[in-house]
């Protein structure tokens, strides 16, 4: 996914998430709220509106970053910009995982609908509609924010929710690479309809979002092509990586750090043959994750011993 970090405020640490606020959000929220005016008494109602918003995609990334840590993944960074949220995830290369820290995102509007519904039933009851009429058309619009976003997530269009969501199910059947690949290509005909859909409201949020997918759509298609070329790879048996449970690949695929020449970690037991530098971790061409060589190490191979260093993956 292209970074929307450059350009961005910190705003606050929570629950060992760093939050940011893109500098273009102010901007977009005073075009916004004036845009708006007229709805209620006082354009204060408008800005509390749109603070409504930030708080409710604020809730929807922090269920993708939580859900990531229960998987053992890493999250670490929410970015909020005109377009919504950014939860920066790493879950493990499993489906099972991909799947749970997606979907907890729209989860969490889920969870709110029943609450909001309820807030906006009572409020009726009471006679608010007629006696604060303002507070009523905020519990309404707060209502109608949760909605909106739960049902444009979920759409089955890369790289949305839905079309991650989709991507992490075809994963259990086709693998890791093929299921990208298969969302990606789905999500362009995503993108051809919002295009479309932009051009016939006329709006610049359809198009600035159609941009945005097709950007994303793009990257994921390259990155499914190499795993397509990794996953051709020839494979090292008596080994596995101990996060995703896929064999490296045979070949001069990683870098020595200290060097800069290309070796084979696994033929030479972590240490580079030109240089004689020595490595602690063996990195994981497949999902990048770091471990040591004896927790790769499986069947009979057990009981090799261990170097000291660190090196890249090419």
């Amino acid at each position: 996914m292209p970074s929307v970090r450059q350009g961005s405020i910190h705003l606050f640490r929570l629950a060992g998430v760093d939050l940011f606020l893109h500098w273009s959000w102010f901007l977009v929220a005073a075009y916004e709220v004036e845009s708006r005016k007229g709805r209620y008494a006082s354009v204060i109602w408008n800005v509390l509106e749109y603070l409504a918003l930030f708080l409710i995609v604020l809730m929807h990334e922090f269920g993708h970053a939580l859900a990531c840590r229960q998987t053992g993944g890493t999250a670490n960074q929410i970015v909020l910009w005109p377009l919504g949220g950014v939860a920066y995830v790493n879950p493990p290369q499993r489906p099972g995982a991909t799947l749970w820290s997606i979907a907890a995102g729209p989860l969490v509007n889920v969870a709110l609908l029943p609450i909001l519904i309820a807030v906006v039933v009572m409020s009726r009851s009471l006679g608010w509609a007629q006696a604060m009429p303002d507070v009523y058309q905020l519990l309404r619009a707060v209502l109608w924010i949760d909605v909106s976003l739960l049902v444009f997530n979920m759409l089955p269009i890369y790289p949305l929710d839905g079309g991650q969501i989709l991507r992490s199910l075809l994963w259990f059947v086709f693998g890791r690479a093929r299921s990208l690949m298969v969302a990606t290509v789905l999500g362009f005909v995503g993108v051809v309809g919002f295009f479309i859909l932009a051009l016939w409201v006329r709006s610049i949020w359809f198009g600035a979002i159609s941009v945005f997918m097709l950007m994303n759509c793009w990257s994921g298609l390259r990155h499914a092509q190499g795993l397509l070329r990794l996953a051709r790879l020839p494979r090292r048996e008596g080994f596995a990586c101990p996060s995703c449970r896929t064999a490296p690949p045979i070949g001069a695929y990683w870098i020595c750090g200290h060097c800069g020449q290309p070796f084979d970690t696994f033929q030479s037991r972590a240490v580079c043959p030109h240089c004689a530098a020595q490595f602690v971790t063996m990195v994981c061409l497949d999902c990048n994750e770091q471990r040591p060589l004896q927790d790769w190490i499986v069947g009979a191979h057990a009981g090799l011993g261990t170097a000291s260093g660190g090196f890249s993956a090419r």
